[in-house]
């Protein structure tokens, strides 16, 4: 059925799930903000932060970001809420009474999904992440400034033929141990160096490599080179190591479908972003499954009230949450792709929703 033809009644569902949607949004962000300052207080103190960085571009950027983060969580709690409310009240036995079908009732409840999974898809694939730069380079600046990330087993081509390993990297002093160059010739091996370490001169502005063995290959024959320490230009630089905490969060959509390609060709793992791009879509979908979860639970009477109804729409937050944190392991881990760990939540949860409007129905 056509959006124009939906009724008064469609309209006062849609009010009342997207009026709870933001009212519940509004509430948990509140909470969340309380807790986000007491705990970062110290830190706003000690290093100084300007006021209006703090307002504008940490906590104004953080609050759509949490809100999108978890919107279809919200837009599962606010659809029980108001359902079993209306439940309770009988007003869904009077729309069921009227001769309105289950399956014509739930028409405004997917509509207000649509109207969720579209804003949501919107803001978090182009508008949040250009925001995301500032807050993420606020707590860069203030919050994480001390801590030092290292990036582990490196595998990367610089230039075609040309590929480095690393064992570790340092980002504070800019310092890579175990170094490994391979160059490739028409698919053979020709020069191989291995070094203890490689290591930034960051007032040359140029790579040193230290204690390191070269071995040359010309057909059956090998020569070795060995040296203390050896100038090198390299066709890489430190922020290509640098570990940039969440910053697949600044990305927009065709910005990361851009740089997972680019990753690919220098050989970078790329299952991070990956998950972040698949799960930019599976997000804004379970809106529909969510609501039809909470619609067909919370839409019949039962013993126990709005409590019970709100203790098993949580209950089932937390399950569904706890499946999302999973497949991102396994999908980590190599286990799973990560087109299915993105959506193996939803299909789980959409079996569950397919079973439970059935049984609603009836």
């Amino acid at each position: 059925m056509k959006i124009s033809g939906l009724k008064t009644i469609d309209f006062y569902i849609i009010k009342k799930f997207l009026g709870t949607f933001f009212y519940a949004i509004a509430l948990i962000i509140s909470i969340a903000m309380v807790f986000d300052i007491s705990e970062n207080l110290d830190e706003f103190i000690s290093k100084d932060a300007p006021l209006n960085a703090i307002v504008f571009d940490y906590y104004m950027n953080f609050i759509p970001f949490f809100a999108n983060l978890f919107s279809s969580l919200f837009t599962f709690i606010a659809v029980i809420y108001f359902t079993s409310k209306m439940a309770y009240n009988s007003e869904i036995i009077a729309i069921l009474s009227s001769g309105v079908s289950y399956r014509r009732l739930m028409l405004p409840y997917m509509v207000g999904a649509f109207i969720i999974a579209l804003f949501s898809y919107t803001l978090g694939n182009y508008i949040i992440p250009p925001s995301n730069k500032k807050r993420i380079d606020f707590r860069n600046t203030y919050i994480d400034s001390n801590r030092s990330y290292n990036e582990r087993n490196i595998h990367r081509q610089i230039s075609p033929g040309v590929y480095i390993y690393i064992s570790s990297y340092n980002t504070s002093s800019d310092v890579g141990h175990r170094f490994t160059i391979e160059e490739f010739a028409e698919g053979k091996l020709k020069s191989k160096l291995q070094a203890d370490y490689v290591k930034w001169d960051r007032e040359e502005k140029k790579w040193v490599i230290h204690n390191y063995v070269i071995r040359d290959f010309d057909g059956y024959e090998e020569t070795l080179t060995t040296g203390t320490k050896m100038d090198s230009t390299l066709n890489m630089s430190p922020e290509d190591y640098r570990v940039v905490k969440n910053i697949v969060e600044t990305m927009t959509l065709p910005k990361l479908n851009e740089e997972i390609k680019d990753m690919k060709l220098r050989g970078v793992n790329t299952l991070e972003f990956e998950i972040e791009k698949h799960k930019r879509l599976s997000g804004p979908f379970s809106a529909f499954i969510l609501t039809l979860i909470g619609a067909s639970l919370a839409s019949r009477k039962v013993k126990g009230g709005i409590g019970f109804h709100l203790g098993l729409g949580i209950l089932l937050v937390f399950t569904y949450i706890m499946f999302m944190q999973i497949s991102t392991v396994f999908a980590l881990s190599g286990a799973v792709s990560p087109l299915l760990a993105a959506w193996i939540p939803n299909m789980i949860f959409g079996a569950l929703a397919a079973y439970l409007y059935k049984m609603g129905s009836r």
